[in-house]
């Protein structure tokens, strides 16, 4: 054995060496740097970067713009088939203003009470819905229980998400 480690020991110290610099790298944690801001909140790194890319004007939740939202809808939706809750698909743009339902024909205060209880607040979340998605939600709207399909909801939602107001009005009246 003695034998073995003279004739390889500089073979064993490059292996050890190499060993320390690939364990210090992977098991290596990262150091946070915070700083105080004026409203004495601490802020980290990544988010200053959030701050900086949210425009208030056209994402008011600060949501759906990267790959981080992405992971998360995925998660939560794997998670909410697991567990049995109720998660919708499409969460980026959940938390922003809601748009007014009620506009479309057939929706009224307590279907689109109903609608925002499930997270649907938004024209593009309704209009992105699939058909898997809707029947899942009708069989949960108890007396309304068809009138998404009934009174086309989901088209009239594309045509509201869109901005097409006479395509709206030519296919479902006036507005």
């Amino acid at each position: 054995m003695t034998e073995l480690l003279n004739a390889y020991w500089p073979m064993i110290l490059i292996a050890v060496a190499i060993g320390l610099v690939v364990g210090l790298i992977v098991f290596r944690k990262p150091k946070q740097k915070v700083t105080l801001s004026k409203t004495e909140t601490p802020v980290r790194p990544h988010m200053a970067v959030a701050e900086e890319r949210r425009a208030p004007a056209a994402d008011p939740g600060g949501e759906g713009n990267g790959i981080g939202d992405e992971i998360a809808a995925a998660a939560s939706d794997v998670a909410g088939q697991v567990v049995g809750a109720k998660v919708h698909s499409n969460l980026p743009g959940s938390h922003g203003v809601p748009d007014d339902l009620q506009r479309m024909k057939g929706v009224g205060p307590k279907l689109a009470g109903l609608l925002q209880a499930r997270g649907l607040i938004s024209f593009q979340q309704i209009a992105a819905l699939t058909p898997e998605e809707v029947t899942a939600i009708d069989a949960d709207l108890g007396a309304f229980k068809g009138r998404l399909t009934r009174d086309r909801v989901i088209e009239q939602a594309a045509y509201l998400a869109r901005g097409d107001q006479a395509g709206y009005e030519r296919e479902f009246g006036k507005l």
